[in-house]
């Protein structure tokens, strides 16, 4: 190669970066720590990184099973939604007490369509009772039983467009996984907190035994100062632009531990009750959802949803009729 094409090779720009690797290189300043872009080689160490996140978030969303009716009717023939609501008046209460829906039919867009989708979760609950249970024809009292049931409802990203539903989960996504990698990094930054505190102390101590007769007190003690000191110095280390973002560039290529979907099959009953699944009784229904687990570790039922839009209005004036009610007893 010639020193003119090397030269000209040198002094061509940079390859336009994808629009989505752009916003996410963004996102990383803003959720992460903005002195991250700072750090040499930011873009060209997080590209591949994030390109992968953004394949795996796209993955997990595609993934997702849906959407699912949730109404009255849903109620009474769908085994699942049976089992995710307590009543069908449940139903009615989650929609009206939804801030997220009510945000959303008050904007302009929610007239788009008669109905709209999001993203379901629900925590998955047990309950042991004592019930009565048939065994041929003996009736039993205070049988063990263990019950299914759902917590925590709510509608997360309410859209008109199903594939715009998509995408913005697909970006909440890679925002869990960035707050994730932000909570790791406050983590180390209130143990350097800690570890200055304890080196005070430390010296304080070790100066108040310097003024006495030397003894194995203050060999002990300088010996554990000094292990302050190293860990000190490794946790400031860790904290370093260029430490922090061969971390996060770790984390991002090997996402799977901090968020995840996981298959879940239950047998139950009509009335929630767990069941084996060799049972011949013709009311058991086996339940299959993925479970997600995200930034605080629990677990969550999740799918996509299909919500009619004048349900969801009804339910949100009931909701606000009942709180007005409330307020003036």
């Amino acid at each position: 190669m010639s020193l003119f094409s090397t030269v000209v090779d040198f002094l061509k720009p940079n390859a336009p970066i994808d629009p989505a690797l752009g916003k996410a290189l963004d996102k990383v300043g803003e959720l992460v720590d903005p002195l991250l872009k700072m750090a040499p080689g930011f873009e060209r160490q997080l590209a591949f990184p994030l390109q992968h996140a953004l394949g795996y978030c796209a993955g997990l969303v595609a993934s997702l099973p849906g959407p699912i009716e949730i109404n009255r009717q849903a109620f009474a023939n769908d085994p699942l939604v049976h089992a995710l609501f307590a009543t069908a008046d449940d139903i009615d209460q989650m929609l009206g007490r939804s801030q997220a829906v009510r945000d959303f039919l008050a904007e302009p867009e929610s007239w788009e369509s008669d109905h709209f989708y999001a993203l379901f979760a629900a925590r998955r609950q047990h309950k042991k009772q004592l019930g009565i249970e048939r065994q041929g024809e003996v009736i039993q009292n205070d049988v063990p039983q263990l019950v299914l049931y759902f917590a925590d409802h709510m509608l997360v990203e309410p859209c008109c467009q199903l594939e715009l539903s998509h995408e913005k989960l697909r970006a909440k996504a890679l925002e869990s996984l960035l707050r994730t990698f932000h909570d790791h990094v406050e983590a180390l930054r209130l143990e350097r907190q800690g570890l200055r505190a304890d080196v005070s102390v430390q010296r304080a101590h070790l100066a108040v035994l310097r003024g006495t007769t030397p003894g194995p007190e203050y060999i002990v003690g300088s010996r554990h100062l000094a292990d302050l000191d190293a860990r000190l110095h490794q946790s400031g280390e860790s904290l370093m632009p260029a430490q922090l973002l061969a971390a996060l560039a770790e984390f991002l290529a090997a996402p799977e531990p901090a968020l995840h979907l996981s298959p879940v099959s239950i047998t139950v009953d009509r009335l929630g009750i767990i069941r084996e699944q060799t049972s011949d009784d013709l009311d058991l229904h086996t339940l299959n959802f993925p479970e997600l687990t995200a930034r605080d570790r629990r677990h969550y039922l999740a799918m996509f949803a299909r919500i009619r839009r004048d349900e969801a209005r009804e339910a949100v004036e009931m909701v606000l009729d009942q709180q007005r009610r409330f307020m003036l007893l």
